[in-house]
């Protein structure tokens, strides 16, 4: 796992310039650096060493020179590929993955990311066509930034990297920031930052003679047409999710595993070949967000190490700032905080972990995923009425028994799903925000993502867009970047093409029976794992915002951003100070929509105002 940057132009002080884009992300890679530059291209490279330690440094480059390499990842069927090329006529120098990337390329071109298994964001130079190869994983797992300045292209794994470039100007992207008010993440190909843009995943993107050409090769569809029994789907996962775990421990260093109270986490860390695993809760007054109990219970049962760290309202509010500097972009998801705690904690013993992201997804793990059957008691009305009664409850008090279920039956799923997320509506937004844009709704937004998945069930359209959204915007992004921030290799072995393969195809009544989500994957943990394990319900990071923020030091910090200049210039105060005194004072809970503005507030302070960086 590393930090790559570069550019690739006729651009004047490569050397000075790559070595400012290289030492703002040295957390990506402290172990070693390395530099290439020509007068059409500069890579950039800080290395944290995973495999081949003795020989994988970067830039890397073919037999002859002519093609260079910077990647950020790992490839999990790497020792397959070196074999497929080796017999070839590739002559290999070293053990590392980066190697079979770039002959790779030689044999494949362009369409060696259908060969890969793994996650990656990685730059190939190839200086006989003087072409630049950027390409993203099949999910989104590393992040891939990049912007044209001047008339080159430039990237990087981190948006810092290219605030270093000279010539760009930052500036507050304002459509990001209304869009983020509805999905509390950044939910644009275009970043917080004016003109810099993210490689979207299962995307390439190929520069030459100043031309940008971006190509999509992977689209996480659903195909929930399986007719499997439950018995062989059991059989099917358990294999294909065994051989990724498998795959995913490939290190010559010690990996150990985040563990959470909840069954992905769990399955990973009984499936794993590591001993220590790594677990965070929360202190509050009624103990009622610290669940880190749980974790050693589940531990103990498997015959693992655990350590864990009880997070205080003070470091939660203290690290803000240095957490949104490594988050790059807004992201109101109170459980980043946590993840950057529990990171913290497993940097101190390990240089990689594993982690159970993805599972939800693939396997229909959000209980929001059975609001369509809860709501089957009442869609058999026609439309119209199911409208008119949903007019008549809006007028009811909120908090009124039946009042938003009758609201979310009037409501196609399109129009009432945005992600697991859904903070501020367009109405709503427009009218906190001064500056107006041409925002288009969330719905807007989502429309031809719907319109893929619109021949099958709706819990299949909300899982479609999770995979889409939700997954790469939130889930991942804060992995990436809380794990890195502390050069810690995070990997998520259910975020695996192959068991992708294997989940796409499963019938919704196969993860969703009865009360249970992810119904045919708590089949394959319980083999595995003890009772009060596989049968939990989920919670993720539980995080007790929602009760600091009527405490003196959680509302007086909110207090004076919401008062301050970036406060001021961007959103009607007094609209965000009644969502606070509401709060305080029990009249709704709008902790969601505070801390969503807040962290947006903060990050603006950390880019925008400080002369230096948190």
């Amino acid at each position: 796992m590393c930090g790559i940057a570069g550019f690739a132009g006729k651009q004047d002080n490569k050397e000075e310039i790559l070595e400012r884009m290289m030492d703002v992300i040295k957390h990506r890679g402290p172990d070693s650096e390395g530099k290439y530059t020509t007068e059409d291209v500069a890579f950039g490279f800080r290395r944290l060493s995973i495999i081949d330690l003795e020989s994988g440094s970067q830039p890397m480059f073919n037999e002859d020179g002519q093609i260079a390499l910077i990647f950020n990842g790992e490839i999990y069927n790497s020792p397959e590929l070196r074999e497929r090329f080796q017999a070839k006529g590739h002559v290999f120098a070293n053990r590392s993955d980066s190697e079979t990337l770039i002959h790779g390329y030689e044999e494949y071109g362009e369409k060696l990311v259908h060969e890969l298994r793994g996650m990656f964001g990685f730059a190939i130079w190839d200086n006989r066509k003087k072409r630049l190869f950027l390409a993203r994983d099949f999910f989104g797992i590393k992040p891939v930034y990049y912007a044209v300045i001047n008339n080159n292209l430039v990237f990087g794994s981190e948006i810092k990297s290219i605030l270093e470039f000279p010539g760009y100007k930052k500036e507050v992207n304002m459509e990001a920031l209304e869009q983020y008010l509805s999905f509390q993440y950044s939910s644009l190909p275009e970043t917080f930052f004016k003109g810099i843009y993210r490689l979207l995943p299962g995307h390439y993107l190929t520069w030459s003679n100043g031309e940008l050409n971006i190509t999509q090769y992977f689209d996480p569809t659903l195909e929930p047409v399986s007719k499997d029994s439950q018995e062989t789907l059991v059989k099917k996962l358990d294999e294909v999710l065994d051989d990724s775990v498998q795959k995913h421990m490939l290190a010559d260093v010690e990996v150990g595993a985040f563990l959470s109270s909840g069954v992905d986490s769990s399955y990973i860390a009984a499936k794993y070949s590591g001993k220590k695993t790594f677990t965070v809760g929360f202190f509050d007054k009624e103990n009622q967000y610290n669940e880190t109990h749980y974790a050693e219970e589940c531990a103990k049962y498997l015959g693992l190490e655990n350590y864990s760290h009880t997070i205080t309202e003070e470091e939660y509010w203290g690290e803000m700032p240095k957490i949104m500097w490594h988050m790059d972009e807004p992201l109101a998801d109170p459980a980043a905080i946590a993840l950057y705690f529990v990171a913290r904690e497993a940097a101190k013993q390990v240089k990689v972990v594993t982690s159970g992201e993805g599972a939800d997804e693939f396997f229909g793990g959000y209980t929001i995923y059975r609001e369509p059957l809860s709501l089957r008691w009442i869609n058999w009305l026609p439309a119209s009425w199911r409208r008119a009664m949903a007019k008549l409850a809006e007028k009811l008090p909120e908090g009124t028994k039946g009042r938003s279920y009758i609201i979310r039956a009037s409501k196609t799923v399109q129009e009432r799903f945005i992600g697991n997320a859904n903070i501020f509506s367009a109405q709503e937004r427009k009218e906190l925000l001064k500056e107006k844009t041409n925002a288009v709704t969330p719905q807007e937004l989502l429309a031809p993502q719907y319109k893929k998945m619109q021949q099958y069930d709706d819990t299949t359209k909300m899982q479609y867009i999770d995979l889409t959204n939700w997954l790469p915007g939130d889930i991942l992004l804060k992995a990436d970047k809380m794990s890195m921030a502390h050069s810690l290799e995070l990997r998520v072995p259910f975020l695996d093409k192959e068991v992708f393969k294997a989940a796409r195809s499963i019938r919704t009544n196969m993860k969703l029976k009865d009360k249970t989500t992810k119904f045919a994957f708590r089949r394959v943990a319980e083999k595995y794992l003890p009772e009060f394990t596989t049968n939990k319900k989920k919670l993720g990071f539980p995080v007790p915002i929602r009760v600091w923020l009527k405490e003196d030091t959680g509302y007086g910090k909110v207090r004076e951003a919401f008062t301050g200049a970036a406060a001021n210039r961007f959103f009607y105060t007094d609209k965000i100070l009644r969502l606070l005194d509401d709060h305080k004072n029990g009249v709704r809970d709008n902790s969601r929509k505070i801390w969503t503005v807040y962290t947006f507030l903060v990050w603006y302070k950390v880019f925008f105002e400080d002369v230096k960086s948190a």
